[in-house]
């Protein structure tokens, strides 16, 4: 993944939750900081299934980091919301 220091990877894992927020069908009440960490969740996920279980080279910038995170992000609401249960 890039170098983009613990604010930038703040930035990005908020962007990315919101993003997956607004792909995932149904309403999230996570709110920002929940928002935020689903995001970094997300980006911790999605970078791991990246590089180990699809094999792919690292991310490049801002843009592959965003698309990687978003697509964990995504997952782990799905998981989040398969925990749950129906509400």
């Amino acid at each position: 993944m890039p170098d983009l220091g613990i604010f930038g990877w703040i930035i990005i894992g908020l962007l990315a939750g919101a993003i997956a927020g607004a792909f995932v069908p149904g309403r999230q009440r996570y709110g920002c900081l929940g928002t935020m960490a689903i995001g970094i969740i997300g980006g911790l996920v999605g970078g791991f299934l990246w590089v180990n279980v699809l094999d792919q080279n690292e991310a490049s910038g801002w843009l592959g980091a965003l698309v990687i995170a978003t697509l964990g992000s995504m997952l782990v609401i799905l998981v989040l919301r398969a925990m749950r249960g129906r509400e």
